[in-house]
Parts: C-alpha cells; structure tokens; sequence
C-alpha cells in the first residue's frame, strides 16, 4: 500500500532526476562555445553584481517560508527555513510546476521538524499567495514609474498604462484590507482560506516585492552591459515573461522566460545576458540545491537509524 510519506518520497526522487535531465537539455542548445562567449561579453562586475542580486532574491525567498511557518502555528528559526526554502526552490524553480516540486521537499524539511501535512500545505499556499502579491507590487509599481507615465513596454498609452497600474495594484491593497477586517475563515466553494494578521500580510507585501525586484535587479545588471536599458523596463518585461512562464508551466520557464523577454527588450546581446542569468539564477542554485537536499536526506536517515535500533532493542 502506497502511503502519504511513501508518495512524497518518490515525489522528491523524480524531482531530483527531472532537475538534472533539464540542466543537461538546457545547456546541449548551447555550444559551450556560444554560452562561454556570452557570458565573456560581460564584465566580471556586472556578473558580481547580478549574482549579488540572485542571493538577495533567494535570501527574500526564505523570507516567504519564515513567515509561512508563523502564519501556519508553528514558527521555526531562520536558517532552518532558509535551508528547506531554498534546497526546494533550487529545484522548482528549474523543475517546473513549483507548488508539486518545490512542496514536495518542502515536505522532506518541515515533516521533520514538527509541521502536520495541513501546516505544509498552509505553508505553500501561503507563499503562492507572496509570489502573486509581488509579482502584483512590482508590475504596478513598474507602470507607475514608466517614463512620462507611458506603458510602452506593453503597447500602452500613458492613461491606460496608469489605470492597469492602479488596477493591479487594488489586489494586494484588498488583501491587506481583508487581512486586517476579516477574522474567519474565507470560503468559496470547496475551497476555504483563512486570512494572515496584518503584520505577516504586510511581510508579504514588503519580501514578495523585493524578491521580484532583485530578480529585475540580476537581469537589468547583465543586459547593461549591452544596452542602456532602464531598470523600470525590465522590471516590466520580466513580470510579463514571468506570468507568460507560470502560465505555460514549461520547467523553469525555459525558452519562455527569453522569448518573452527578448520580444520586449530587443537588442544586440540580449540573448547572452539572459542566458547568463538563467546559468545565475537556475543552473548555480540548481548545483548546490540537490546535494544539499541528497545529504540532509543522508543525515536525517542517520539520524533515524539509531532511534529506530534503540526502540527495537
């Protein structure tokens, strides 16, 4: 009989080898040759400085499950979920489907240190909800900000770019309102939600906005040093590219993320940048994310080891 535990260990499994077949297909459309000449094109400080921005994203990232295990009741220290944030997000991120892969080994961390499956589940509910609250941030942020008030990067005249603005911007505004008025469970349908207190709603505002513009920040580093693209640009083109992304579920947004990108911000080098950031932010995660998750795995089965011939005897 198949159980819940037995599940999310083959779940964990298939993750591992689906990240690695995609870092090899990722990598085989590019020579070696193509992928070193790109990156080469880029000075050593503009690559410092985006992969200064790629660890302050995934340092945001942890920031999402910090607060994910409060609003689920049970509150860990911050390495631990900085531990179990990024090992899973590493991997979804180039896994694809990030709610199945990612919570899944989230699952692996947070089973072991005294969270119910109801209180993981919480938990990635709880971080979809700070991904789509950002991306929300960030892109209305961004259409407000455009120079002239002009949403060209989206086709836009100046009044229609600011009416999407305001519009995407009322949905985390009515968040923190329900957040801060409602005080019983939500319930549309089957499915029901319970409201954060407003100061973890606010958390979310505030890390969920600032992941996604570090990720910005890593991109808009890389492309200067082919264009003089401005950061608000970018801002707006990745956001785009990210949804056009999650809509497609392709593993790790591969080819739509720089289709998308390279559709908004066409330039000579664009596609080098990009492929510097994907190495970045994907592929350089991705390396260290799965021997961490295999050795924790190692750790925790020698932990149980002795606990489990100790009961025997």
């Amino acid at each position: 009989m198949i159980t819940r535990r037995h599940l999310f260990k083959l779940l964990v499994v298939v993750a591992v080898v689906v990240a690695a077949v995609i870092v090899y297909r990722s990598l085989g459309r590019y020579t070696w040759e193509e992928v070193r000449i790109s990156v080469a094109a880029i000075p050593l400080s503009n690559l410092l400085s985006a992969f200064g921005f790629v660890i302050a994203s995934y340092v945001c990232l942890s920031g999402f499950d910090w607060l994910a295990v409060r609003y689920a009741g049970k509150p860990l220290s911050f390495p631990r979920t900085l531990l179990a944030s990024f090992t899973a997000l590493s991997i979804g991120h180039n896994v694809g489907m990030a709610a199945l892969s990612s919570g899944a080994v989230r699952y692996r961390f947070y089973s072991r240190w005294g969270l119910s499956p109801e209180q993981v589940a919480k938990v990635i509910v709880f971080c979809g909800f700070t991904v789509a609250i950002g991306l929300e941030m960030l892109a209305g942020i961004a259409l407000l900000s455009s120079p002239n008030g002009r949403g060209d990067m989206l086709g836009l005249s100046g009044t229609a770019s600011v009416v999407l603005a305001l519009v995407i911007l009322s949905l985390p505004g009515s968040y923190l309102i329900i957040c801060w008025r409602v005080r019983r469970s939500l319930v549309i349908g089957r499915w029901s939600f319970d409201p954060p207190p407003l100061r973890l709603a606010l958390g979310q505002v505030v890390v969920g906005t600032l992941n996604f513009a570090c990720v910005a920040g890593a991109i808009h580093q890389l492309l200067l040093a082919v264009s003089e693209v401005r950061f608000l640009e970018v801002a707006t083109a990745y956001v785009t590219s990210n949804i056009a992304a999650l809509i497609s579920h392709v593993p790790g947004g591969l080819g739509v993320l720089e289709a998308t990108m390279l559709g908004l911000l066409p330039a000579s080098g664009t596609i080098g940048a990009l492929v510097a950031f994907r190495v970045l932010y994907f592929f350089v995660p991705l390396l260290i994310g799965v021997p961490t998750l295999i050795a924790s795995e190692a750790y925790f089965r020698r932990r149980q080891t002795p606990l489990t011939e100790q009961t025997a005897a």
